[in-house]
């Protein structure tokens, strides 16, 4: 289907009174079809109605064009009619002179009798045969707007642009209204755009929900696809498996934006002091045990002990949060799965490289497997075991809960899977989770299992709905759990500031491996601002002292490494090994140039750097990849060994384009 209106990078820029601009909307781009149904949502000040005053020829981009089936928009016309939401009525017109005034400025060419049949079908369209003769002021609100409503579409516009057109009514009448509208639209085929706040009406109006970030220079934010199929009827569109997916889609949005807003409106300007260019550091965490590192550097003053005096920990609830926060640029640093820094550097994020490195692994290990109680009394001990009683249940399908595409949550279950003969795409599905709603929704049934970090497999066997089936000791041993993650335009913008970082954190690393501070460290994570859970869930010492699971197969929840040789130092051949993986199931190209992808994703001069500043020996052994399985990776051919796995996708290759990397202050000194 062809382009039926196209925004073609759209910039509206406002000057203001006494000298300045404000950029209401930068760079919009967005092509409809005919027949769509498009909702602009997003906080109030992000653009919608400027955006719709643009396609309606209200008023005009600063750059950019519209275009209406090829021609561009420069005024308004009749081919676009708007309803806005305070109906824009004439008061001494009665509902048949309103409807008729516009037909008979626009369709004057018609013979009488056309034009008077025309009023008389859209009064009943919209079921106001018994208020014909009735002014404005003798309707409710919700009859004026059907009057807008049939005043718009009598003269048989192109395209129907809605303001918010149900937000001044009550409940009841907004839903018999949009149900009166999406009859109208489906049966004229009309395209249509409405600006709207309510996230429900967008997900039951639209084929397609464009969201806006905040102003200023607002941008298209995410356009979300809604797959429910047509006619919907307002109280059936709920028991769609699509419905509170969307909705959660949207919500999640619009609160992120709220939380940036708040973050931006918090940063001050650099603040530069000790010999170090940013003191004021925003850093991000999940609430995961594996976060001890960041919660310890705050609390007992590592951050401040190496010049950082601001530091605020920012809680994002999902590693989404996490990716927002350094693609937009308002987190300095964060804690990201081992994964994330090679993800965001081959394009995984909207397709767009996004260089970003890490010079500290913070922790290894930390992550397990949980199956729902149904399979353990099955029998069910290891991956082969698991592939059979999905052969032998007569479910649909089985749903496995991950937290991240470049986790190594997903990553090691994928893996697992794989090595038991289970297509993880096609045998079973997987469903991206935030780590805290894991056991929540396998006491639902709404998945069959998961895999995630601390505390969340030890949470679910205390509270007999789970089991750990394998931990990642058994999987990979020592295998990269999470890392430290900047943007590298950030690390060589502020080069002496990303060491004191890795030096403070390298710190509390070392602290966090002393069993003799577990017990501290246990009440500070467990506290509202942080993992706000029951401290007995959260260990960190000797897991043969505990167990997480039934009593059988496995007597151990997956416990955390957080300092020793080797343990923090970032490898090259570990991240190769993880972006293998993401490659080998789609979720990135595999670059050719990995040999480049590598050297500037993991910093190891700065880890050395800071490592021996702190006196600490950056001595190791080199140990290759061992997992369980036995297969061996080699890291000098890792296509070859891409191309001996069974189980795989199409894997594509590219060349990564990074920006030039800006010169880098010698930090040898």
């Amino acid at each position: 289907m062809s382009v039926f209106v196209a925004v073609d990078q759209i910039d509206k820029v406002f000057e203001l009174t006494g000298g300045g601009q404000y950029i209401a909307l930068k760079n919009i781009n967005l092509e409809i079809k005919k027949g769509e149904f498009i909702s602009l949502i997003g906080h109030s000040g992000c653009g919608k109605s400027t955006l719709l005053n643009m396609i309606a020829g209200l008023d005009l981009p600063s750059e950019g064009i519209v275009t209406l089936e090829g021609q561009k928009v420069q005024k308004p016309g009749p081919d676009r009619m708007v309803v806005f939401q305070n109906y824009s009525l004439l008061p001494w017109l009665s509902v048949r002179q309103n409807i008729a005034l516009a037909v008979n400025e626009v369709m004057a060419g018609l013979p009488e009798n056309e034009r008077k049949e025309i009023i008389e079908d859209h009064i009943d369209l919209v079921g106001l045969r018994h208020a014909v003769d009735k002014l404005p002021q003798e309707l409710s609100g919700g009859m004026r707007q059907r009057v807008s409503i049939a005043r718009a579409l009598a003269i048989r516009p192109k395209l129907l642009l809605l303001d918010e057109p149900f937000g001044a009514l009550d409940a009841l009448t907004r839903g018999n209204l949009q149900e009166q509208l999406m009859k109208i639209c489906d049966e004229y085929q009309l395209t249509s755009i409405m600006v709207t706040h309510d996230v429900d009406e967008a997900v039951l109006l639209s084929d397609r929900i464009v969201m806006l970030t905040n102003g200023p220079s607002s941008k298209i934010g995410n356009i979300l696809e809604v797959d429910i199929p047509r006619p919907r009827k307002r109280m059936e569109v709920v028991n769609h498996p699509s419905y509170y997916s969307l909705r959660s889609e949207i919500i999640y949005f619009l609160n992120q934006q709220k939380r940036v807003k708040k973050l931006r409106a918090r940063k001050v300007d650099v603040v530069s002091r000790h010999g170090l260019e940013k003191i004021n550091l925003e850093i991000g965490f999940v609430p995961l045990t594996a976060c001890a590192p960041l919660v310890v550097a705050q609390e007992k003053g590592f951050f401040i002990k190496h010049g950082l005096e601001e530091v605020n920990l920012v809680r994002e609830t999902s590693w989404r949060g996490i990716v927002d926060g350094i693609a937009e640029n308002y987190l300095d640093a964060a804690q990201m799965p081992g994964g994330m820094p090679t993800w965001f550097t081959t394009g995984g994020h909207q397709n767009q490289a996004l260089s970003v490195v890490t010079s500290l692994t913070m922790t290894r290990n930390g992550n397990g497997i949980t199956l729902g109680k149904k399979f353990y009394e099955m029998g069910v001990q290891n991956a082969k075991d698991l592939k059979r009683a999905i052969l032998e249940s007569t479910e649909e399908k089985h749903r496995l809960g991950m937290v991240h595409p470049s986790s190594m949550h997903n990553i090691l279950l994928r893996y697992w899977l794989a090595s038991g003969g289970i297509d993880p795409d096609y045998d079973v599905e997987l469903k991206t989770i935030p780590p805290a709603q894991m056991v929540v929704d396998l006491k639902a049934n709404t998945i069959d299992g998961y895999c995630v970090g601390e505390p969340w497999n030890f949470r679910a066997a205390m509270e007999g709905v789970g089991f750990t089936v394998a931990t990642d000791l058994e999987i990979w041993q020592g295998h990269p759990g999470k890392v430290l993650g900047v943007r590298e335009d950030w690390a060589n913008k502020y080069p002496n500031t990303h060491i004191a970082l890795v030096k403070a954190l390298l710190e509390a690393c070392r602290y966090c491996a002393d069993e003799n501070n577990h017990q501290e460290i246990r009440e500070l994570l467990a506290t509202r601002k942080y993992l706000s859970t029951n401290m007995d869930y959260i260990h960190l010492g000797n897991p043969n002292e505990n167990s997480c699971s039934l009593d059988h197969p496995m007597k151990e929840y997956a416990h955390h490494q957080f300092f020793g040789e080797g343990v923090n130092r970032p490898s090259r051949t570990e991240h190769l090994w993880m972006m293998a993986q993401m490659a080998r199931w789609g979720d990135v190209p595999f670059p050719r140039n990995w040999v480049e992808i590598l050297e500037r994703v993991c910093r190891v001069n700065i880890f050395s750097i800071a490592a021996r500043e702190l006196g600490i020996d950056v001595q190791y052994k080199r140990t290759g990849i061992n997992l369980f399985d036995g297969v061996k990776f080699n890291d000098e051919e890792p296509l070859d060994y891409l191309n001996n796995l069974q189980i795989k996708r199409n894997i594509t290759m590219a060349e990564i384009i990074l920006d030039r990397r800006e010169p880098v202050l010698s930090l040898a000194a």
